[in-house]
């Protein structure tokens, strides 16, 4: 199966948080409270695939309140914090929303999203992925984690499904 075949199924993306959705950095301030960075484009591309009528989640390792915000100001419901088997999870959001591994795509940048990019229907690496993570997946994207990847991806898919074109004539 070609990409533009493997895209045109997808009806659900799932991300990783850090070093996909951000740069990877973690900062503490002085009172020991973290920040993240995220990209206004990666938010617009999650705004773009709800406006076609799908899902974006995120599945991560680390439990964070601020991805609790940004989840929230992005309307994304499906949020997994502190999960260790994140094939675990995202077989389990398949089976809530019945959607079958061949309609998912899932993003991700390191060793621990390995298993779930090979189930995946799509399965994607950012540009500074981990060597093992980028010979794994069906699509490296162009650009890094926190730098526009996951936007990349939703143009990719929704190109392919030839519903670009449709989603973007209100900035027109």
């Amino acid at each position: 199966m070609n990409l533009d075949q493997r895209c045109r199924t997808i009806r659900l993306i799932l991300s990783d948080v850090d070093g996909v959705l951000t740069d990877g950095g973690i900062v503490y301030d002085n009172q020991g409270i973290e920040t993240k960075r995220f990209h206004v484009r990666d938010g617009m591309g999650v705004r773009l695939w709800q406006k076609a009528g799908y899902r974006f989640g995120v599945i991560t390792h680390r439990s964070s309140h601020i991805v609790k915000m940004r989840a929230a100001e992005l309307g994304i419901e499906i949020i997994r914090q502190g999960i260790d088997d994140k094939l675990t999870a995202m077989r389990g959001v398949l089976s809530e929303l019945q959607l079958a591994p061949a309609q998912a795509c899932y993003i991700g940048d390191d060793l621990p999203d390995l298993p779930v990019v090979r189930a995946a229907g799509l399965g994607v690496a950012v540009a500074d992925a981990c060597a093992e993570l980028r010979q794994s997946v069906h699509y490296v994207a162009t650009l890094p984690g926190g730098g526009g990847a996951v936007r990349e991806t939703v143009e990719l898919i929704l190109k392919a499904q030839g519903r670009w074109e449709d989603l973007i004539q209100a900035y027109r």
